[in-house]
């Protein structure tokens, strides 16, 4: 006998009721109520509400059970949703203009930026989060969780010259032989090729000398990853801040040049390709120093050039993942003199004078009408020759010696204080009776002013009035017999 079959399944709509804290305290204090364990009086007390509203909620409790605790507003549309029209709107406008293209190789737009461009361009506002569910909503956006720090290291460029690591490792390279020095090391990301150079710092001309021996064997890099010195990158000036220019060092001018960008490392460990290669060079070429017996920093460079960074490349390099080259041959004509130079720009005086370094150079009169109180640029070259431009043309001139200060009186000493005593002549330092009998000065009072005409006349003879008799004089003084 074979079984009968089982009736189909029951599938039940299982509908959810949303319910705060709040409520579902309610619902266990009322069901005490309905046990009868707990008086509706108490019930309120329990609940934070007055008796009136106690009984309010348990008589809503006896007619609808549990659900008769829930907000009214549970479950049903927000009186402030947006229709289905605007959402529509919304995520249309975001395909078209702000989501992207994957062939092109762009990125489509955050939530945030999104918004605030349709609210600008498009006249369409619309709150960062809002639009952020409907993207999601939509898939055209996922969740972006931030994750825990990991430790991994950066993939490489794929293009030979691609990124250049510049930096400089003080260290004692010579081993109390010599100096302390500062190798500067410039290190390809792709491949790990490396050159350098020793100095006593980490110098515009030390850092110069590195890329301009990189730009002779392999090109002109594409950019150059360095940190944040003085050297390679600045803080713009107020006055540069103010106007908007880009600061720029002498090393930034002479990269601008050659069209090579300087992106600024924000940590050491940014760079890590080229911190590890300090590592290494520490260990290695410290030893190999040694073993020749080098003991400045002229021989070392030599020695680097010649045979430590020919062996540590062939060593350590490796092939990039692309086999095209990224760097640029140089220009056919460009003199690589002229851009790894200082140059500093001066007012030239009336006189055709240009000082410089606190020395003086007098400019040679090359037309009818003289640049005077035009800027001119001071080219300094790294053998110590100078040159002088004007508007990209070089000027004659001859240093002079510095002008001649004018002489200046014998200082008095510190803490000497000349004496102030009056002469013999002067009324201070004569007796009363030697004093002249007419004033010095005329009067100053104003002529026919009252009655003081009489007073104008006895005040052209001082002493007479002081020479009244003493009765007249002292009469209101009492006088002993």
């Amino acid at each position: 006998m074979s079984p009968s079959p089982r009736p189909p399944l029951r599938r039940t709509a299982l509908e959810r009721t949303p319910m705060s804290v709040r409520e579902l305290k309610r619902i266990e204090v009322f069901a005490r109520v309905k046990a009868g364990t707990l008086k509706v009086k108490d019930a309120a007390v329990l609940l934070g509400v007055c008796e009136r509203q106690g009984k309010r909620l348990w008589r809503e409790y006896r007619r609808k059970g549990p659900r008769g605790l829930r907000h009214r507003s549970a479950g049903k549309r927000s009186n402030r949703a947006k229709s289905t029209a605007w959402r529509r709107k919304v995520v249309g406008l975001y395909r078209r203009k702000y989501g992207g293209n994957a062939k092109r190789d762009e990125a489509p737009f955050g939530p945030t930026l999104a918004a605030e461009h349709m609210g600008k361009d498009d006249q369409t506002p619309v709150h960062p989060e809002t639009l952020r569910r409907l993207l999601i909503a939509e898939g055209l956006w996922a969740r972006k969780r931030k994750g825990v720090a990991h430790r991994q290291r950066r993939e490489r460029k794929a293009h030979f010259g691609e990124l250049v690591q510049v930096d400089g490792s003080f260290h004692e390279w010579l081993e109390g032989r010599g100096p302390r020095g500062c190798l500067i090391q410039a290190i390809d990301d792709a491949t790990s090729t490396a050159e350098g150079r020793l100095s006593d710092q980490e110098t515009i001309w030390a850092a110069a000398a590195v890329l301009r021996r990189w730009v002779e064997r392999y090109g002109i890099p594409h950019a150059l990853y360095t940190d944040w010195k003085n050297v390679y990158l600045r803080e713009p000036t107020e006055a540069e801040r103010a106007s908007g220019c880009v600061p720029r060092t002498q090393f930034g001018r002479m990269c601008e040049k050659l069209g090579v960008d300087i992106i600024g490392a924000s940590s050491p460990q940014a760079k890590g390709r080229v911190e590890r290669s300090h590592g290494t060079s520490q260990d290695r070429l410290v030893k190999k120093l040694r073993l020749k017996g080098i003991s400045d920093h002229a021989a070392a460079n030599a020695y680097l050039a010649r045979e430590y960074y020919p062996g540590h490349n062939a060593r350590f390099a490796r092939r990039p993942a692309s086999e095209e080259d990224f760097h640029l041959p140089v220009p056919r004509g460009l003199d690589l003199d002229e851009v790894f130079r200082l140059e500093t720009e001066h007012t030239l005086g009336n006189d055709w004078v240009v000082r410089h370094d606190n020395r003086y150079f007098q400019v040679q009169r090359q037309s009818r009408y003289a640049p005077a109180r035009s800027r001119v640029l001071v080219c300094e070259y790294e053998d110590g020759s100078l040159g002088i431009e004007y508007r990209g043309q070089k000027l004659a001139f001859e240093e002079i010696p510095a002008p001649t200060p004018a002489a200046a009186g014998k200082p008095e000493a510190a803490g000497t204080k000349r004496s102030s005593k009056p002469g013999a002549q002067h009324p201070w330092r004569r007796r009363y009776g030697d004093m002249p009998d007419r004033l010095p000065w005329p009067s100053r009072r104003p002529e026919g002013c009252g009655n003081d005409s009489g007073v104008d006349a006895q005040r052209t003879s001082v002493h007479p009035a002081l020479e009244t008799s003493r009765s007249a004089r002292d009469s209101h003084i009492p006088t002993s017999p």
